[in-house]
């Protein structure tokens, strides 16, 4: 099978922090020799996260098993998620912001467990395919603070940061949040879109905005616009624009990426 050489858009710090997690991790494990070094190995990795190359292309290029490529992977990928931040350290900088944006994003996957029916809970009715959900907190200028562990796709944005604690945690913190329709109900400190009225009960129709509700949405959208900017540079990765992989993996893809994208 031929290769070649290519380039990838990841920043040498990144790198280095991937190669760095690897030396502690081979060192803990007692390991004498390896057939790729820590560099090379940390360079296979990020063209897997980055580019989603496979296992099998991954191996021809870098010329090990295909066993080997998983294995590496595998290995790296729990490096990195144990050196992510948890919930309360992001609450910890979400603190010192203006304001943080509260998004969700769905992670596709490919269809599981089809014959016994468990792939319901991964689907998405909004989005109409199946997924994982994770619900990211981002800066005022869309920079990425923190991503959650991933959970099925059915679950609601509002269900799945009261599972995580994100509302109770940004409450008790004072933090101001902006955040979309999905989190109505959250209570104070919360801001959310102007919604319209209920049908009325004589034309059935649901009453317009107000000119100054428009506004108001307007001016809302624009400070909700950048925490997106998050979202996309999570997506970026190709390997979490479909995760092909079984859906218990995808926390450790989640977090592996958002060490990544934070070292960069």
């Amino acid at each position: 099978m031929p290769s070649y050489p290519a380039g990838l858009s990841v920043s040498n710090h990144a790198l280095t922090t991937l190669a760095t997690a690897l030396r502690r991790s081979r060192k803990q494990l007692g390991t004498r020799w390896r057939r790729l070094t820590v560099g090379r190995q940390a360079l296979l990795v990020i063209a897997h996260l980055r580019k989603g190359e496979t296992y099998t292309d991954l191996a021809v290029g870098f010329g090990i098993g295909t066993t080997t490529a998983f294995r590496y992977i595998r290995e790296a990928l729990d490096a990195l998620a144990a050196q992510a931040r948890i919930l309360e350290q992001a609450i910890e900088i979400a603190a010192r912001k203006a304001f943080v944006v509260l998004d969700g994003t769905l992670l596709r996957i490919d269809r599981v467990g089809m014959a016994s029916g468990h792939d319901r809970r991964f689907y998405s009715g909004k989005h109409k395919c199946h997924g994982v959900n994770v619900q990211v907190i981002s800066d005022p200028a869309g920079r990425l603070i923190w991503a959650s562990p991933a959970l099925p796709g059915a679950r609601h944005d509002m269900g799945a940061a009261r599972e995580h604690g994100i509302i109770d945690a940004l409450a008790a913190a004072g933090v101001q949040v902006i955040a979309d329709n999905g989190y109505r109900g959250t209570g104070p400190g919360f801001d959310l879109p102007q919604r319209r009225r209920r049908a009325d009960a004589e034309t059935g129709q649901r009453r317009r905005l107000s000119k100054a509700q428009r506004a108001v949405n307007a001016a809302h959208a624009a400070q909700r616009g950048p925490g997106e900017r998050a979202n996309a540079v999570l997506k970026s990765w190709r390997i979490l624009r479909k995760i092909r992989c079984c859906p218990s993996r995808a926390t450790a893809l989640v977090n592996a990426v958002q060490v990544l994208v934070l070292a960069g």
